[in-house]
């Protein structure tokens, strides 16, 4: 019997235990998930945007590996510091496999960007997701402007949330205080800013023209910015995705001079009643972060123009955009584990085909799958050929991993080791409370949005988180 540990339950880690259980050259292999959270699925759960109910779905993909009679799921054990070793996990199970993602975000490192008002992006998401960790967060949205810094699918899923009325969000399973938080939104313009042109903005096209379908909510773009892009004239040399960018982006900016020609300015728009304007301006790098103890009150930019090599130059002119919340969403980092070697630089674990590489070795049993392994790179599906290629590698390795002489059952030592490890049953327990809740509150399922909660429903209650 070959026991593995895949740490992550998101798709990395499910498409991993996928890729090893449906192979037919080790038939006799027990893939167990463990993920700190008491919740499976990682960011289809806790990362896609709550109307977003398509992608959401993939849950039930998800759900059918984490069912097989070969896969167990345990919730709520924690791995690395303070939590289980690696040497810990290796006594336990004959190999691990480590799909933790990319747990913190990246800075701006510029001036003020501590101030009070000025955020994470991956913060405002766990808000509005329930994620447990953020249940102590708060966001009054009290603010007349907020500006999101970037222009990837998590900028635009913030920019669209802040623009969605509560109304049409009662329907999914956003917790009760995001949701009567975005009901008494005093946001009336979003900003979404990125440094570079639109040909390089990292935003989807669905994800972009879902913008412009929202209600009571004007979509604003500066032709003079799109201008200065030079594959914005001709785009035939772009993926097609950037190409189907360009031409949304155009005709909106068609609109807005429309609209410009017979009012105040480039960024006018109805804002009557609750409507909303969003912004979507290029070329524009962020140097400081304007505001002071009380809070931001805008952020001012340098003007940029493209270097020739992909990149972007400042020019020396600078602008600022008023805006009383200010939401950074320029990537994410990987962030260290306990006895895994890592790269500051890529924020990544070194690997080869998977395989963790230790000072050029192999790191006898240990792998990596995922964003810890490439980098927060590609879509959900991008998961499924890094996975596959993992346990390829893992499947080879298979004999001598097998002489490896495990403790008793996982279970049973996880709990020795000080976990309290949460089953599929107890997963299913906190499913049927979530459902129940929101059938009290008249809604659908409502998401349970701190530890306490889940644990409680789960059967599972740990005073310590």
């Amino acid at each position: 019997m070959l026991r593995v540990a895949v740490i992550g339950s998101g798709p990395s880690g499910v498409y991993t235990a996928q890729s090893l259980i449906e192979q037919q050259t080790v038939p006799d292999i027990e893939v167990y998930v463990l993920d700190r959270l008491p919740c499976p699925y990682g960011l289809v759960r806790y990362g896609v945007a709550p109307d977003h109910e398509k992608i959401k779905s993939l849950q039930n993909n998800l759900r059918t590996v984490l069912e097989h009679p070969r896969v167990r799921f345990l919730g709520n054990v924690e791995v690395g510091a303070p939590g289980l070793g690696v040497e810990e996990l290796r006594e336990i199970f004959d190999a691990v496999v480590f799909c933790v993602g990319a747990a913190t975000d990246r800075h701006l490192g510029i001036p003020g960007e501590e101030l009070p008002g000025s955020r994470p992006a991956t913060e405002f998401v766990a808000w509005y997701s329930a994620h447990p960790d953020a249940a102590a967060v708060r966001f009054t949205l009290a603010a007349r402007s907020a500006l999101v810094i970037g222009v990837g699918n998590v900028a635009v899923d913030v920019a669209r949330m802040l623009s969605r009325g509560a109304a049409e969000l009662a329907a999914t399973d956003m917790p009760q205080g995001p949701l009567g938080a975005l009901a008494d939104s005093r946001v009336q313009d979003v900003w979404m800013v990125g440094r570079r042109g639109p040909s390089q903005a990292k935003f989807t096209t669905k994800e972009l023209r879902e913008l412009g379908s929202l209600p009571d909510t004007e979509v604003c773009v500066r032709p003079e910015e799109l201008a200065l892009d030079p594959a914005y004239r001709d785009p035939g040399g772009l993926p097609a995705v950037g190409r189907r960018n360009i031409e949304v982006l155009r005709g909106w900016a068609e609109r807005s001079a429309a609209r410009a020609a017979t009012s105040a300015g480039p960024d006018a728009g109805a804002t009557g009643g609750r409507g909303r304007r969003i912004h979507l301006r290029f070329f524009l790098r962020p140097v400081e972060v304007l505001g002071d103890a009380t809070g931001v009150r805008a952020v001012r930019f340098e003007r940029t123009r493209p270097d020739g090599h992909g990149g972007v130059t400042g020019t020396g002119e600078f602008e600022e955009i008023e805006g009383q919340l200010v939401l950074r969403s320029v990537g994410y980092r990987g962030t260290p584990m306990p006895g895994l070697p890592f790269d500051e630089t890529t924020g990544t674990v070194p690997h080869q085909e998977g395989r963790v590489l230790r000072d050029g070795a192999p790191l006898p049993g240990v792998y990596v799958a995922g964003w810890i392994k490439r980098g927060p790179t590609g879509v959900i599906g991008t998961n499924r050929p890094c996975a596959k290629e993992t346990a390829r590698s893992l499947l080879a390795d298979a004999p001598a991993l097998a002489v490896h002489e495990a403790a008793e059952d996982p279970v049973s030592a996880l709990i020795r080791a000080g976990q309290r490890p949460v089953p599929w049953p107890g997963w299913l327990a906190i499913e049927a409370a979530e459902a129940e809740w929101g059938r009290g509150l008249g809604r659908g399922t409502v998401k349970l949005p701190d530890w306490a909660g889940l644990l409680e429903a789960a059967g599972s209650a740990d005073p310590a988180r």
